[in-house]
């Protein structure tokens, strides 16, 4: 049955330069309060930068006529559409070096639109770099080098509508430029929901989720958007494709695993059949305090090895406890979560605080009852609820401390329980030392659990150091590359969820066994022949 395309409307202004929304961003003074934070940070911030005054030429190619109605060449739309929101992005605009701002930017409305650009890009030597919210962290969304005669930016937002609810088998097909939000209104008056929630969720599409196999709401089982997958359709410059809408196959090798991840450089995925489920109304969370970090990570491991699948089981060291305003005691915090649509969960939650408890967690109480942790701790209500509210504000202070010329980034990874401990001291260790080292100011180096497996766990980390006036990128590209070199060496995933991009793709080369590169070369040539998609994204 056909849904309704109307999603909800904001009037609020998305930032072209930073995360998320300009009246979210820090002000002058909150700015300089963080910054106090860091020692060696200046006093003042660097202004918010205008598009005013950026150097943006005129483009370099002009589109037919048949499809300018679908292209914008406005300097503001093209300067939103020249990078994604990573730390380097956010510095690099700061400090007025954008890099490539795209010739165009255009935003079809269907298939055929998609396929006419294409068709018209390769013939005219023009790449094309696939744009959905703008939120990649990992260099995805930007031209990088001069290979090309001109660069256009392909929005897909204008394609966000839930065109059929299959009640029956409860999935539903979406286009891919539907925003999370979007999505979500759209299923919501048929009581079913995808729920999927990456921190970016208010800024990202279902096409860059697939096309990144991103990480989601869910810290154990259904981890990834690969999960609630049915089928995808794509239009690439070899002829568009859609696989066949099945609740599982073993028909050879999976077409839809092939543009998964693919990061828009082997098609445009354009539609996707996606797994839906009943909103939950069963809900139930706790916080628990470990004192020693270690027994922390083996209650984490006992939890993760049940059968108990909570949806949120997310741990948190000293420092991100500290940060996130869960724990001023210097504990490390468990944070568990449970739902259903079906049945209560609170005895699953009493199980799993049983096996923290049983590890030396501390605490342990209910999210709903606000009953005081031991020892002093925020109580357990209030530690939930202040993870939850700092991660969503986290990326706003991370460009106000840029704007402190601050070097504040993340990164993630993915090993199996035997490495996991031993990896994360190595990061905190290495990683501290080199960014110390090359700024000349205390550097810290933190760690949260954000997904959980019975054979593996994914850490995930945040470094800050008071910057150089005007080295910032440089920096923090060395103590990428530090961190690079420590996941190689305890063989963990260059990325468990922000995907390759053009930052990761040294520690990719690396990762990827020799066969599948050369595949996945053959694949590019026959899918991309004039090499117009996303050039730099995954293979050369």
């Amino acid at each position: 049955m056909p849904a309704s395309p109307s999603g909800p409307v904001t009037s609020r202004t998305r930032s072209w330069w930073g995360w998320g929304y300009t009246d979210a961003h820090p002000d002058d003074a909150e700015c300089v309060a963080l910054g106090a934070l860091l020692p060696g940070t200046p006093g003042r911030p660097l202004p918010v930068p205008r598009v005013a005054d950026l150097s943006i030429g005129r483009p370099g190619v002009t589109p037919p006529t048949a499809l300018a109605h679908l292209v914008t060449t406005d300097p503001g739309v093209r300067a939103a559409h020249a990078m994604g929101k990573a730390y380097r992005d956010v510095i690099r605009a700061l400090r007025g070096r954008p890099g490539r701002i795209p010739d165009l930017v255009a935003r079809p409305t269907d298939d055929r639109e998609v396929a006419d650009l294409l068709d018209w890009a390769g013939g005219r030597g023009v790449a094309v770099i696939p744009f959905g919210g703008g939120s990649s962290v990992v260099g995805g969304v930007e031209y990088r080098g001069d290979a090309h005669r001109a660069v256009l930016s392909l929005d897909l937002t204008s394609m966000d509508r839930v065109l059929e609810v299959d009640t029956v088998s409860r999935s539903a097909r979406i286009q891919s430029g539907a925003l999370g939000p979007v999505l979500e209104a759209q299923l919501r008056p048929h009581g079913l929901t995808l729920r999927h929630f990456p921190q970016s969720f208010e800024f990202s599409t279902l096409g860059g989720w697939l096309a990144t196999r991103a990480g989601g709401h869910y810290a154990t089982g259904r981890t990834h958007i690969d999960d609630f997958v049915q089928s995808l359709s794509v239009v690439t410059p070899a002829g568009p494709g859609t696989s066949w809408r099945l609740p599982a196959s073993g028909a050879g090798p999976s077409p839809d695993r092939l543009f998964l991840g693919s990061e828009g450089a082997l098609g445009i995925i354009t539609e996707a059949w996606m797994r839906l489920q009943e909103r939950p109304h069963h809900k139930a969370s706790a916080s628990v305090a470990f004192a020693d970090f270690l027994q922390a990570l083996e209650a984490v491991r006992a939890i993760a090895r049940s059968d108990l699948s909570p949806a949120n089981c997310r741990l948190l060291d000293p420092g991100e406890a500290l940060l996130s305003g869960a724990s001023h005691d210097g504990s490390s915090v468990l944070v568990l979560g449970f739902e259903s649509a079906t049945s209560p969960v609170d005895d699953r939650l009493a199980s799993a605080l049983d096996l923290a408890l049983a590890h030396g967690g501390r605490g342990g109480h209910s999210g709903l009852g606000g009953t005081p942790a031991a020892d002093g701790g925020a109580p357990a209500d209030t530690a939930v609820s202040a993870w939850r509210s700092a991660f969503l504000r986290m990326p706003y202070l991370r460009d106000g401390l840029a704007r402190m010329g601050a070097v504040v980034e993340t990164f993630e990874t993915a090993a199996t329980w035997d490495r996991v401990p031993s990896l994360i001291d190595a990061v905190r260790t290495e990683v501290s030392s080199v960014a110390s080292k090359a700024t000349g100011h205390p550097a810290t180096v933190n760690c949260r659990l954000t997904h959980v497996y019975p054979d593996g766990a994914a850490p995930y980390f945040t470094v800050a150091v008071a910057g150089r006036p005007g080295d910032e990128v440089r920096i923090w590209d060395d103590i990428k590359a530090a961190a690079s070199e420590v996941l190689h060496r305890y063989r963990a995933t260059i990325t468990h969820h922000h995907a390759v991009g053009r930052d990761h793709r040294p520690g990719y080369d690396l990762q990827r066994p020799d066969p599948f590169a050369l595949a996945l070369r053959a694949a590019k040539d026959a899918l991309d022949p004039h090499r117009i998609l996303n050039p730099g994204v995954l293979i050369d």
